[in-house]
Formats: structure tokens, C-alpha cells, sequence
């Protein structure tokens, strides 16, 4: 069953909007893959990838899947360095609250990343032409890395913030008890009315809550604030958008990563 054959029948919307800053940009709302098309495991999860093939994946900001990303070995799998056409994936449907789960696995010295409540989005430029922004720009990040050997590991305002299952640039896991590169990590991420907890390995190592102070604070106090980067700080200061729902995705950054078992429950 193709991607195409499984979308709901919801046709494409963009929404408007401007910064502080003036800068227009653009979040576009494409068809989605029907939840009923799905299938449910015994826990009561939507199975997001069954391993054999990647219906209801694509590319962010395409409608196809990029073939450096492929199934191997039962795996969502990322071919780093190969040769072909790379980017990010999202599963194509929007999620507003949620259990996440996934397990991964990083090349040495690898870095990839776990994105949810994501938006496509786009600015425009002087040429009153779409320029797509990158995906992190509008939604949290679930870090993935190699932390022994990846420079990102000990970078940042505050050590820790760029490492394993950190909120990428503003929240260290706490405690960090990622397994080491080439095996198996399992991640769990909550979101339940704005407030988001991140577990690592069957322990909690983080929690925050969405769109209030304390999120404007987390983002001026990152890589996203509003002086170092205004588009970022207004698409993420209200992630999901108006109706706080995105997709899950993720992160091409050039390395061989694996990604398996992801499934979603919907919560109310």
C-alpha cells in the first residue's frame, strides 16, 4: 500500500503569517495518511513503520521518500555517506497528544535527530518566491548521538544540551544513560497538553512544558532566540501551530543511523 494510496483526501492549505521582523512565511498543510489504514499492536499503539516497507513516509517537503533512506534489516535506516538523494522524513500525519516510541541505533560518531510536532514551513523571500526552511526550526528535537565521539556532545551553554535524548539546545537528559554507538537505545516522548516528558532507556531524563514563559525563556536562552535567529524563535515559540499538532520526523545529518519499533498512541 503506497503513500498515495493511504492519504486522506484533504487538500493542500497554506497559512500566511509574518514575524516581528516582517519576514513572511508560509506552513503548508498537505494530505495525510489515514490513522485507519493503520495497524494497531496489542498495546493499543499505531504502528508507524512494520519494517518491511515505508508506507505513510516521505521526505519533508516532498511527497516521496528520499532513497538514502531505506528498510534494512527490519530497520528504518539512513545510508550516511552513500550515494543518493538524502533529507529528512516525517511520517505523514499530524499528532497533537501522544506516547512516542522508538529505539535507535548511531554509527560512530554519528548525529541524527527525533522531531515532533513539526511543521513545513517556508519564507518569503525578495523574490516573493518559497524558500523551505529546515524542519528543526519549527518543532522540539530529540537529540540522537554518538556522545563519546561527536563534538556536538560537549557543546553548548550548558553541558549536556546536545547530547542523547536532550531537548536539542536547551534541556540536557538527566541522567544520560544512552548506550554507546552500534547498540540499541529506546526512547519514549509524551506530549499531553504542552507539557512533554522524554524517557531514555526506560528512565525519565527530561520535562518542560510548551508555549508558556518558561518555553519563550528555553528559546532565548538557545541557538532559536529571537536575536539569533528570528524565524526560528516565531515558528517555535508556537510549535504545531494553532492547533498545537505536527509530525514526527527524522534527521538527515549526513550519518548512518537506524531507527525501529516506532509506533504512536493517540492520546486524548
Amino acid at each position: 500500500m503506497k503513500l498515495r494510496n493511504i492519504l486522506a483526501a484533504t487538500a493542500l492549505v497554506a497559512a500566511i503569517g509574518a514575524n516581528a521582523q516582517g519576514i513572511k512565511y508560509v506552513i503548508n498543510h498537505n494530505p495525510e495518511v489515514d490513522l485507519s489504514s493503520l495497524s494497531v499492536d496489542k498495546d493499543g499503539y499505531y504502528v508507524l513503520f512494520d519494517g518491511k516497507s515505508l508506507d505513510g513516509w516521505r521526505g519533508y517537503q516532498k511527497d516521496y521518500v528520499p532513497n538514502k533512506w531505506n528498510v534494512k534489516d527490519g530497520c528504518l535506516h539512513f545510508n550516511g555517506r552513500g550515494e543518493g538523494e538524502g533529507g529528512d522524513v516525517i511520517f505523514a500525519h499530524q499528532f497533537k497528544n501522544f506516547i512516542f516510541e522508538v529505539e535507535w541505533k548511531i554509527s560512530e560518531g554519528g548525529n541524527s535527530g527525533i522531531f515532533y510536532l513539526a511543521q513545513e514551513s517556508s519564507t518569503v523571500g525578495k523574490d516573493g518566491k518559497l524558500h523551505a526552511e529546515p524542519i528543526y526550526i519549527s518543532c522540539p528535537e530529540c537529540q540522537v548521538l554518538d556522545n563519546e565521539r561527536h563534538p556536538d556532545a560537549k557543546l553548548g551553554a550548558v553541558l549536556g544540551i546536545r547530547q542523547s535524548t536532550s531537548l536539542y539546545d536547551m534541556i540536557p537528559a538527566n541522567p544520560q544513560n544512552a548506550n554507546p554507538a552500534g547498540e540499541w537505545n529506546k526512547i519514549k516522548i509524551v506530549v499531553k497538553n504542552g507539557k512533554v516528558t522524554h524517557y531514555q532507556n526506560g528512565t525519565k531524563v527530561l520535562s518542560y512544558k510548551l508555549w508558556g514563559e518558561d518555553w519563550i525563556n528555553l528559546l532565548q536562552s538557545s541557538k532559536f532566540s529571537q536575536k539569533n535567529w528570528p524565524i526560528a524563535f516565531e515558528l517555535l515559540k508556537n510549535c504545531g501551530g494553532d492547533g498545537h499538532k505536527g509530525y514526527f520526523g527524522f534527521q538527515d545529518h549526513g550519518d548512518e543511523v537506524w531507527y525501529r519499533n516506532i509506533r504512536v498512541k493517540v492520546l486524548k
